[in-house]
């Protein structure tokens, strides 16, 4: 194997793995101020810049991993303002406030203002 193109999927990989991280703390912080669906989240994130669009896959895959961490919960079911569809309410946990808070006193302060834009 070439170690170009194997340094090059390192590379890959390990942006992938800062974008991911990028994402579940904005998640994290839309719901410090309460409980969301994926797609308000999605829209949230959208109108801050931070997506290039509005679709809820941008957070859904994020949230169910954030779940089988124990950092978010569902909690409820509604119907989508967006979709129409029954969709699930998402909770942070205590833990999830924690890894936050810990993420943040690691210098993320930028959290606060709305993270990175996507632009």
């Amino acid at each position: 194997m070439s170690t170009i193109t194997h340094q090059t999927r390192q590379l890959s990989f390990e942006d992938m793995q800062l974008k991911k991280k990028r994402r579940y703390e904005q998640i994290l912080y839309r719901l410090i101020k309460g409980n969301k669906t994926a797609k308000e989240i999605a829209v949230e994130l959208f109108e801050l810049k931070l997506t290039p669009s509005a679709e809820r896959n941008y957070t859904a895959p994020r949230l169910t991993e954030l779940e089988k961490m124990g950092l978010v919960k569902s909690v409820n079911k509604k119907i989508c303002e967006y979709t129409g569809k029954k969709v699930a309410i998402y909770e942070i946990t205590l833990d999830g406030i924690k890894k936050y808070k810990a993420l943040n006193k690691n210098g993320n302060a930028r959290l606060e203002k709305g993270c990175e834009s996507y632009e």
